[in-house]
């Protein structure tokens, strides 16, 4: 549970010390492996079913790519950037899962999207930790209804027959607890972190991040220094943020290999000495 002792390794010498490591803790628990999907957007969903009927609860876009824990994860409610086609494709691939499981009541699946491909990560038959702010975005006391369904009563009956999508955006933000505990690695993986979570509601997708940040505590900068150091597979990818900071004024600082890929593009940066 909370993606507890998961890593994501990346070659054979982060796999032997994540080996060596986990023998220090337990020399008979078993090791699972399986193959890390680089690159992709995480959705989530939440949907009722009554056996026969299903209904998409809502469709949330996790804002950092797969690979961070759903439970650390931001998103969008409805998703910001996801195609209509992928959207009406995940809504038809829920409804086949949830009906094929027998489901009675809620389901969660998360699923990955990646180069229009979608992936099946997990389907968990049962209320999620998204529940309370699904039902908080779109009005509609999903976990009462499931309830109800589980006792025999139709979505029909219950005068639930479609989904609800927001004219607004809902995001939710984790909140972390490393100001309490400055020792802790702040670097997000698949291994839960965050104790809370927040939520912020807007007529665009921006003001209803930027509100969710703020509950966190955590103000945007509109102006100062940003410090950039990324692996260099992901440099290329960074130019465009880096390129975005530099035209709203903000000043430049890289570690070495991010530094040479972002003043190869004609960028001002400053070289920080990785300690």
């Amino acid at each position: 549970l909370g993606g507890r002792a998961m890593e994501v390794v990346h070659d054979e010498n982060e796999l032997t010390a994540y080996f060596r490591n986990s023998f220090r803790v337990s020399h008979e628990s078993s090791v699972l492996l399986d193959r890390f999907l680089n690159d992709a957007i995480e959705v989530d969903i939440d949907a009722l079913c009554d056996g026969s009927e299903v209904v998409i609860g809502g469709i949330m876009e996790h804002i950092e790519e797969a690979g961070i824990h759903s439970g650390d994860s931001a998103c969008t409610l409805p998703p910001s950037s996801l195609a209509h086609e992928i959207q009406e494709e995940l809504r038809r691939q829920t409804k086949i899962l949830t009906l094929s499981l027998n489901v009675i009541g809620l389901v969660n699946i998360q699923f990955a999207v990646r180069d229009g491909e979608i992936y099946v990560l997990e389907v968990n038959p049962r209320a999620a930790r998204t529940v309370p702010f699904v039902s908080k975005a779109t009005a509609r006391p999903l976990a009462k209804i499931a309830a109800r369904c589980m006792v025999g009563q139709s979505l029909a009956q219950q005068g639930v027959v479609q989904e609800i999508v927001p004219p607004y955006f809902s995001v939710k933000e984790a909140v972390f607890p490393f100001a309490k505990f400055p020792g802790v690695d702040p670097v997000l993986g698949p291994e839960m972190k965050s104790t809370g979570e927040v939520m912020g509601v807007g007529e665009t997708f921006g003001e209803a991040y930027y509100k969710a940040q703020l509950e966190t505590g955590s103000d945007i900068p509109s102006a100062g220094d940003a410090l950039i150091s990324v692996r260099t597979k992901d440099q290329a990818e960074v130019v465009g943020i880096a390129q975005y900071l530099d035209s709203n004024g903000f000043s430049l600082a890289a570690t070495e290999g991010t530094a040479l890929a972002l003043s190869a593009v004609g960028l001002s940066v400053r070289l920080v000495h990785k300690v």
